[in-house]
């Protein structure tokens, strides 16, 4: 009885012992500052580009129509060719002009001889009239024949144009190069003049127009940003053509003009962009997008997009490592997306180092160690001699 207290207390002792020891070797050590990754603001110039859809209209169209009534004897092209100005594509049968054209030659030739034979009697007749042999007013009438004679003359050769255009007419030529389509008309159809239907249509595909559309609201937008200066123009800058499948256009196009007035059922306005097509690659109606260039900001601020946090209400937020070395919650605005980066307007400065990783571990206030993005992270021989030391 006397040694049971005794044991109790010994074995009292013994545990309490214990726990300390595990209470002691299982207490963590002091953690230092965090480890983040930062990425150090530096201004640059950006051109500022943006996406819009259109689509290709031919450089040039004409339809080719008859201007004289005939029979169609041939057809001089090969449809879905390339055609030259002035190149002939239907041959029409032209016996009727050609009688036609024929009868005014001869109508000139003989309007001619007449105005020839009233020159020589009036020639004649001014002779007598000097020696008093006719009279004045002999002389006169002659002088007016012969007058007469040579205004017919030119009334004939009018006629001989004429007769000669219309007779070119029967042979339709190319108003314009470029691919023409198919024929609406095979040999032996009849054609009219001023009929409804083309007998084909030509498209000259290079260069090629390419429409776009653009909100009316970002053209506000440009305007200001040009007025204020934060914006250089952007009349010479390349247009880059993305085709249906996404892939990139291997030629640029220049901004040719933008329209006057704004669309009021859509709230938009076109734009007119010229480009090279040698291959024939864009047909008309095709859809594409273009990436026109908005300017060029020389002062612009990127800043990574994993270094931007944003809120249920849309706000937006960086962590920053101010000059003390804790971080720091910056309200941000940002515009626009320009590859993996957000375009800063407010909130953040050249020099500025932001957190891009780690920002999980972190928290406003902490002080951490910053570690430039890129840089060499390994840690130092010391350091890593040091890690199986404890370890042992």
């Amino acid at each position: 009885m006397t040694r049971s207290p005794r044991r109790l207390a010994a074995l009292s002792l013994a545990l309490t012992l214990a726990l300390s020891a595990c209470a002691g070797a299982g207490a963590p050590p002091a953690q230092g500052p965090g480890q983040v990754t930062v990425v150090t603001l530096a201004t640059a110039p950006v051109t500022l580009t943006r996406e819009l859809p259109g689509r290709a209209v031919a450089y040039q169209v004409a339809e080719v129509r008859p201007q004289v009534n005939g029979i169609v004897a041939k057809r001089l092209f090969t449809e879905g060719g390339q055609v030259k100005a002035g190149q002939p594509l239907y041959q029409l049968d032209d016996a009727a002009y050609r009688a036609q054209a024929n009868s005014a030659r001869a109508q000139l030739a003989r309007a001619e001889a007449t105005a020839e034979a009233a020159r020589l009697s009036a020639r004649r007749i001014a002779e007598l009239a000097k020696v008093k042999a006719v009279s004045v007013q002999d002389n006169e009438n002659a002088q007016a024949a012969m007058q007469q004679a040579q205004a017919d003359v030119a009334a004939a050769r009018a006629a001989l144009d004429a007769a000669n255009v219309t007779l070119g007419y029967a042979r339709i030529s190319a108003p314009i190069s470029g691919r023409i389509g198919k024929s609406a008309v095979t040999q032996g159809a009849l054609i009219t003049a001023g009929q409804a239907g083309a007998l084909a249509t030509i498209h000259q595909l290079d260069p090629i127009h390419i429409d776009l559309t653009q909100s009316s609201s970002e053209l506000l937008q440009l305007r200001r940003e040009l007025a204020a200066g934060r914006l250089q123009g952007n009349e010479q800058l390349p247009v880059t053509i993305l085709l249906e499948d996404g892939s990139e256009f291997a030629h640029k196009g220049t901004l040719q003009f933008s329209e006057v007035s704004v669309d009021p059922a859509t709230g938009s306005f076109n734009l007119r962009v010229r480009v090279a097509n040698p291959e024939g690659e864009l047909m008309p109606g095709m859809y594409v997008r273009a990436q026109v260039g908005s300017g060029i900001r020389e002062q612009a601020l990127l800043v990574p997009m994993q270094g931007i946090a944003r809120d249920p209400k849309g706000n937006t937020s960086a962590m920053v490592v101010n000059a003390e070395g804790k971080v720091e919650v910056r309200p941000v605005t940002v515009s626009r997306a320009i590859a993996d980066k957000w375009l800063v307007e407010a909130g953040l400065q050249a020099g500025d180092k932001v957190i891009v990783e780690g920002l999980q571990k972190i928290g406003p206030g902490m002080p951490v160690q910053a570690t430039e993005k890129g840089a060499d992270t390994a840690p130092p021989a010391s350091a890593a001699a040091a890690v199986p030391a404890a370890q042992q």
